[in-house]
């Protein structure tokens, strides 16, 4: 398929995730195997902690290094998606009240129309200087209780 993506590492990152499972009850049923204070099965859970450590050390590198590395974010595609959401409605519960903004959500959900056409532009319930404030992104970082 052109331009599909492999998420070959994230996969790596999982069976060794698997495998670190497997090392942990091996680790489990050695310790229980041991007698008094005399465990000889000290050397097989040093192996596989060891081993589990080393092996997700590397995978944690080859995750950073391969897919994490170099991601920045879409800002403006971010913020369209969140102004976009549905979700959004529940900052306009104390404004608006909790019946009227389930009524924009519904409407939004049935219609594919924002909550900002329905609320503002349509059924003008908050002005557009309003609505800048109640979903200025300081606010929504750091919300403070908004009123009428």
């Amino acid at each position: 398929m052109p331009g599909k993506v492999n998420p070959v590492i994230p996969e790596v990152v999982n069976q060794t995730c698997f495998y670190v499972i497997g090392q942990d009850l091996t680790v489990t049923m050695a310790a229980e195997a041991g007698q008094l204070q005399l465990n000889v099965m000290e050397p097989v859970i040093a192996f596989a902690m060891f081993t589990s450590l080393d092996y997700l050390s590397n995978a944690i590198q080859t995750l950073i290094d391969k897919c994490i590395n170099g991601i920045t974010a879409n800002v403006d595609h971010c913020y369209n998606m969140v102004m976009n959401s549905i979700g959004i409605v529940t900052q306009l519960n104390p404004i608006i009240g909790y019946e009227e903004s389930a009524s924009i959500a519904g409407e939004a959900l049935k219609t594919n129309k924002s909550v900002h056409q329905i609320a503002v532009l349509e059924r003008k319930l908050i002005t557009q200087e309003k609505w800048d404030e109640i979903y200025s992104l300081q606010n929504l970082i750091h919300p403070k209780f908004i009123t009428k």
